[in-house]
């Protein structure tokens, strides 16, 4: 059952071929079976799915069902559920249980989906190894002693090994792209404004989309049709009709105009991981698409633009965590500042203190200008390459990530912590910029899988996962599965 789609999986439940119940209880034997190797999850939301799958049971039995009712997913544990848990990978929310549910969360409860549980992730989402979770690293199911990526390295680990067919995650610089190539799955961040961001406990406001990550750009844009949307309780939610994401994964690709960034190409990239590209793009050629190389002048700067931008904006974020209203309180505070300082510094790991520190003194007096609102100039300029690019070109290719997973400890135990940051290179630009952008898996390197990045102008997410779909239509890397996790439970 764990090799099976969305659309698959809908069908045999509608057939009963299996009940949700049933269904549910076979992911959660999996959880049990792998995921102490793994530590994917932080929370497992047993009782809850089983209660869910037997209402979704009930649906399906009445005639009342959906297209995802009684299919198990997780939640990365940034979206708030009521009556569990959500902590952000973090000693300083490890006790808050969350009053209402996400509007994310509220819309797959809607869709008659189960919850298996919340999946671990980079504290409060900051990071790209998923390393610096207060419950310990996710290992990556192609090589346990690898990362997984980050910040949605739970998620991305948990679908990879088939531990559940779909989770939610977030992208504020890559955190879905670049985690679903290091695990060889498709990951999609939707243009800044389509999916709800309220109950997502943010990092960076800005910069912050939540999205699906699945196995197939299919069942991504099956996922995306629930996700997306309006939402009057967030004021950054884009307002437009709702759209069928899955409409057009079956148009030609004739014609198609394939923007290659020279940037994206130069010297820093792994050779082994540019000829997998290459070999990609090859196929996209086979299937009618003709290529253009073009230029994103200012795709070096994005990484110390966005190294400004979202640690000032964590800083103003984070500041409600005081250890007042919620969440963890030192022990015996002498006075109020000690109450603050003490909370702070025990609950915080290194990378957030690193990152509110950073952006505490960006947007400090006689500093704002030089740092915080030259890093928004150059945010516009970067807007600006990609709408110069997409005046050309129908979408913009390349690699998602530099390298394949490193090895656990490899940049975390490095004394410069910028050499993790050069890691989201490629993927910064685009949450920069508000676009969307996808990761699906198109080969791999050493036994590691190797994502390809598809970019696409504002509001094409439909556009992209078609483009994703007919090359998953003509190639077999998304259905790789790492060994170890293929068999039945």
């Amino acid at each position: 059952m764990h090799n099976k789609t969305l659309s698959e999986l809908s069908t045999a439940l509608q057939n009963k071929e299996f009940s949700s119940e049933e269904l549910t209880r076979y992911f959660l034997g999996r959880i049990k079976q792998h995921d102490q190797s793994l530590n994917s999850f932080i929370t497992v939301t047993e009782d809850l799915a089983l209660a869910q799958a037997q209402a979704a049971d009930q649906q399906i039995a009445a005639g009342e069902s959906g297209a995802l009712t009684g299919i198990p997913m997780a939640q990365k544990d940034i979206f708030c559920t009521n009556g569990v848990k959500t902590s952000c990978g973090s000693k300083m929310l490890d006790n808050f249980i969350a009053p209402y549910d996400a509007t994310v969360v509220k819309k797959t409860n809607s869709a008659g989906m189960v919850m298996l549980g919340k999946t671990n992730l980079d504290e409060f989402a900051m990071g790209s190894t998923n390393e610096t979770s207060f419950y310990g690293a996710v290992k990556n199911p192609w090589d346990l002693n690898r990362v997984p990526g980050g910040s949605s390295g739970g998620s991305a680990a948990a679908v990879a090994a088939r531990l559940t067919p779909v989770a939610t995650g977030t992208d504020t610089g890559g955190s879905i792209r670049q985690p679903a190539s290091l695990c060889g799955i498709t990951g999609i961040k939707p243009t800044y404004g389509t999916v709800s961001r309220f109950g997502m406990i943010a990092f960076a406001s800005s910069l912050d989309q939540g999205g699906p990550m699945t196995r197939t750009a299919e069942d991504a844009g099956i996922m995306l049709n629930v996700m997306a949307g309006f939402d009057e309780k967030d004021s950054t939610s884009y307002e437009k009709e709702n759209e069928d994401y899955t409409r057009s994964l079956n148009d030609s690709l004739d014609g198609l105009k394939i923007g290659l960034p020279k940037e994206y190409f130069s010297s820093d990239l792994n050779p082994d991981i540019a000829s997998v590209i290459d070999a990609a793009v090859k196929e996209y050629e086979k299937l009618g698409a003709t290529i253009k190389e073009i230029s994103l002048p200012n795709t070096g700067l994005s990484i110390p633009a966005y190294y400004v931008i979202a640690p000032a904006e964590c800083s103003s974020n984070l500041s409600r965590m005081d250890g007042v209203r919620f969440g963890y309180r030192c022990e015996d505070p002498k006075n109020l500042d000690d109450l603050y300082s003490r909370s702070r510094g025990e609950a915080f790991g290194e990378e957030v203190k690193r990152r509110i520190m950073i952006g505490a003194y960006a947007l400090s007096a006689g500093y704002y200008d030089a740092y915080y609102l030259k890093a928004q100039q150059i945010r516009r300029l970067i807007s600006e390459d990609f709408k110069t690019a997409f005046s050309d070109v129908d979408v913009i290719m390349g690699p998602t990530s530099p390298s394949t997973a490193f090895k656990l400890g490899e940049l975390s135990d490095d004394n410069d912590p910028t050499s993790m940051y050069l890691e989201d290179i490629y993927t910064t630009s685009v949450n920069l910029a508000g676009l969307p952008g996808m990761s699906i898996p198109a080969g791999q390197v050493n036994g590691m899988p190797v994502g390809l990045q598809l970019i696409g102008n504002y509001f094409q997410e439909a556009k992209l996962l078609n483009i994703a779909h007919q090359f998953q239509q003509a190639t077999d890397w998304h259905q790789q599965t790492p060994a170890g996790f293929k068999e039945e439970h």
